[in-house]
């Protein structure tokens, strides 16, 4: 059974640089969709985005909608 739930919007912005950071973090920022410092996304909060922002919340500035 499928369950509808309505996940939460979450504004995220890209706020310290991933120089000299490890690999798997710099991939999380890229498939989070940054390319550049201070750009910000609303993504949906699904479980697999939540566990990727929680993964590199230290360079990010996270806000609910």
């Amino acid at each position: 059974m499928e369950e509808n739930r309505i996940m939460a919007k979450v504004k995220i912005t890209y706020v310290k640089s991933i120089i000299d950071r490890p690999e798997g973090q710099k991939r999380t920022i890229k498939a989070l969709g940054f390319s550049k410092l201070n750009q910000s996304r609303e993504v949906e909060g699904t479980p697999a985005v939540l566990g990727m922002i929680n993964k590199v919340a230290h360079l990010l500035k996270i806000e609910n909608i």
